[in-house]
């Protein structure tokens, strides 16, 4: 509401959108929801559930039905039935959890499928175990095989699903156990599991009902289904934002046309400025690294220019506090060298093997070590064991368990003062952390590798090596810059969220993402037919990264730009609003 309490322009534009999702249910058809950033998407969607309990609620419960709604994460499953009062007749999980839940009771067909999975058939090999009278099991995420539990990766869970939902006897028990299926994000679908829903589930007769909520636009994951079409499945605009001041969204807006967004309250200006760097004088970063560098400033002129602008903007009535402003680091040009980690960066030819934890060490690290760590340090023990699932200790005695605590508080300690192969040794010796398969196969070859007269050391290997030598705060510096404890942030760890202030800083060392060039096809009108993929990849990451401020947006490009590229700015944020910056 704005001030005068008639109802804003964004709340009509939501509430001709949320009519329009309420008359396919009535009418039974199919829906998608493409809600833009900032337009109330978790809000419709839960508008919709509790809709469906009021109308349908009785007689689901009476026939042993719920209503399935499809989520990507824990925290998004938790807020959605916090927002329902956790009402019984919705199931609402993650889409790993769901699909489990529907293929769990297909033993006999699950171990059919196995064999058939990829990275199944050589860890079938090299057990020598066969596939017989097994459990099929689905806990940790692991794959192993015993004489008793076949355990499936995450990833298999949804191949599983995605084979079984070509069945009709598969399809008609769903659908009687879930006459509605609503799913959040859909974009962000794996592209098996949602070519199987469309194929199989939309349109079909005797349901289900199945309501997609998303942006396509903000589909920024690999292997995921983006933008979905289909005869049977009705596409409604949610054409509002309640997130950005007046500045932000026009700017949205001129990016992205063909979903206009009403403001909330047009007396909410904020502001929007691009600022380029094409003014500098000086020798520019050379196209080395498969050109992932090329253009750019030098990594100290660029980490100049970023201190300098962020002093302007705090002159100009910025709080650069961690919760209210976010620097989106849209380059690995100063990056590294920001956060406290440019050495572990060194190590890696590519910066997705450290970012997107792609590496086996990295992976370990920060996704078990370290959150395992923290909760030592708290003494919340179920926690840690938790955190390194298979990787956790086993004791058989309590003085096996002294040993461990102490062993845990040097382990503490060293990850301050050592180095990874400190850390890593420490581990291995100490026996009461599991390191990964991966990683032991590592440190066994890079022990062991002796190069005959002439031969060179494998990429691999020396990398291991390079690895074992960093100083193991740098890991810590990483982990807490990749899970959004700095005020800098990956465009992953922000999507969704929001703040009064977001300064982007483009530039490159992103092997997937030049933002210049992204500029300028725009200006041109299209992009070349064979980069239509590169080209949605970019849009979508500049568009997460615009959308996220409530006030004040700010774009530093640190890569030299094109005319071109100037004057799609231009167009986007007004003349006056494209700045030439020097410190």
């Amino acid at each position: 509401m704005t001030g005068d309490q008639h109802p804003s322009a964004a709340l009509l534009a939501a509430q001709a959108a949320d009519a329009q999702v309420a008359a396919c249910i009535a009418a039974g058809e199919s829906f998608l929801l493409e809600a833009g950033a900032g337009a109330g998407k978790t809000y419709s969607l839960v508008e919709t559930l509790k809709a469906l309990i009021a109308s349908h609620g009785a007689k689901l419960r009476q026939r042993g039905q719920r209503i399935a709604c499809i989520t990507y994460t824990n925290a998004a499953t938790a807020v959605i039935n916090s927002r329902i009062d956790g009402n019984p007749v919705v199931l609402t999980d993650t889409i790993h959890a769901f699909c489990w839940s529907l293929v769990k009771d297909f033993q006999g067909v699950l171990r059919q499928l196995v064999s058939t999975l990829d990275k199944w058939s050589e860890r079938l090999a090299d057990s020598q175990i066969a596939v017989a009278g097994q459990r099929v099991e689905y806990e940790l995420g692991h794959r192993r095989i015993t004489d008793t539990t076949i355990s499936l990766h995450h990833d298999d869970v949804l191949s599983i699903a995605a084979k079984l939902l070509v069945r009709p006897k598969f399809q008609a028990v769903l659908a009687d156990r879930f006459p509605f299926v609503l799913i959040d994000e859909y974009q962000d679908t794996n592209v098996a599991i949602m070519d199987a829903i469309k194929e199989n589930l939309i349109g079909r007769p005797g349901g289900p009902l199945v309501g997609l909520f998303g942006d396509h636009w903000q589909r920024i994951y690999e292997d995921t289904c983006g933008h979905v079409a289909d005869p049977d499945l009705t596409e409604i605009g949610k054409k509002a934002n309640f997130r950005s001041a007046t500045a932000v969204v026009d700017v949205l807006n001129a990016i992205r046309p063909e979903l206009p967004q009403a403001v909330d309250d047009a007396n909410f200006i904020g502001s929007a400025v691009a600022y380029h760097t094409n003014g500098w004088v000086g020798q520019r970063r050379p196209g080395t690294g498969g050109g992932h560098w090329k253009g750019d400033l030098p990594a100290e002129e660029a980490h100049r220019f970023l201190e300098a602008l962020v002093a302007k903007l705090a002159n100009e009535g910025w709080d650069f506090a961690a919760d209210k402003t976010k620097i989106l680091m849209l380059t690995h040009n100063m990056l590294a060298n920001e956060q406290g980690y440019s050495n572990l960066a060194k190590v890696f030819p590519y910066t997705d093997l450290y970012i997107k934890k792609q590496d086996e060490y990295i992976a370990f690290f920060v996704d078990r070590l370290e959150p395992a760590c923290d909760a030592f340090t708290r003494r919340r023990y179920g926690e840690m064991f938790e955190l390194l699932g298979s990787n956790a200790p086993r004791f058989e005695s309590h003085e096996a368990k002294l040993k461990w605590s102490t062993s845990m508080v040097e382990l503490v300690a060293l990850r301050e003062m050592g180095t990874v192969g400190d850390v890593v040794t420490h581990i291995d010796a100490g026996g009461y952390i599991r390191l990964p398969d991966q990683i032991l196969k590592r440190e066994k070859d890079a022990k062991e590798f002796e190069p005959l007269e002439g031969e060179r050391v494998p990429d691999r290997i020396e990398l291991t090596r390079k690895l074992r030598n960093v100083a193991y705060g740098e890991v810590i510096a990483l982990e807490k810059f990749i899970n959004g404890h700095t005020p800098f942030a990956t465009k992953h760890s922000v999507k969704g969220d929001q703040f009064d202030n977001v300064l982007v800083v483009l530039g490159r060392g992103w092997n997937v993402y030049n933002f210049g060039q992204y500029l300028d096809w725009v200006e041109a009108g299209q992009a070349p037919a064979d980069k239509q993929d590169a080209f949605e990849r970019y849009r979508n990451l500049f568009y997460v990264a615009c959308s996220r401020p409530t006030t004040r947006l700010a774009l530093l490009f640190t890569q030299e730009l094109t005319n071109r590229g100037i004057a799609t700015l231009q167009a986007w944020f007004g003349d006056d609003s494209v700045e030439a910056f020097l410190p």
